[in-house]
């Protein structure tokens, strides 16, 4: 688990992808915390050592056979309700399967907003309805489904869905998959929606 504490009143929860907190969550992580929010993010593999990306059908059977989206989710929720006390606002973002999990936490009524990189199992569940506003980030292309039709599909005040260039993936700078320029801009997408979200402008 990473935590960061910077003695502030915001709190983002970082939900990692199928190979557990590699370079690139932990490169996030600290890049949230240079803009002094506490952050956390917990190992939801059962396993200390991160897949490498080589092994993506390893993890991503093991996510899904060892961990899955349901007690993944819980354990994001029980995380929550353990901090609530502790914060003014709290934030999840989650990347892949991780993004999904957040989607799954969206009904949380301590959750003051959602961000999900590349979560294409949110196609699983769409009928769930966000109590907090909500930001997708998704590819142009996704190879096991439409984006354009998820995007229309997930068509609510409360969700605002943007597309970048490049594929799934493309925010991870040690993945052969990543573009710098999609991955600045959705990043600064993050720091506005949340600045936004704590009712600074």
């Amino acid at each position: 688990m990473i935590q960061l504490h910077k003695n502030s009143d915001t709190v983002i929860i970082v939900i990692h992808e199928i190979y557990g907190i590699n370079q690139h969550i932990e490169s996030f992580c600290k890049l949230l915390s240079k803009f002094s929010f506490d952050v956390i993010c917990p190992n939801l593999l059962q396993q200390d050592t991160p897949y490498d990306y080589s092994e993506e059908e390893v993890a991503y059977r093991n996510f899904m056979e060892n961990v899955g989206f349901t007690d993944a989710s819980q354990k994001i929720k029980d995380i929550v309700s353990d901090v609530t006390d502790n914060y003014r606002k709290i934030f999840i973002i989650g990347f892949s399967v991780g993004a999904t999990v957040a989607w799954l936490c969206s009904e949380e009524e301590s959750v003051n907003g959602i961000v999900g990189y590349y979560g294409s199992r949110i196609r699983n569940y769409v009928e769930l309805t966000p109590k907090c506003p909500t930001t997708l980030f998704f590819p142009q292309e996704e190879s096991s489904f439409n984006v354009d039709e998820l995007i229309s599909t997930l068509d609510n005040k409360n969700i605002e869905a943007h597309k970048f260039n490049g594929r799934h993936g493309f925010s991870d700078p040690y993945s052969p998959k990543y573009n710098e320029i999609s991955a600045q801009k959705a990043f600064d997408e993050v720091v506005d929606f949340i600045i936004k979200q704590m009712g600074c402008y």
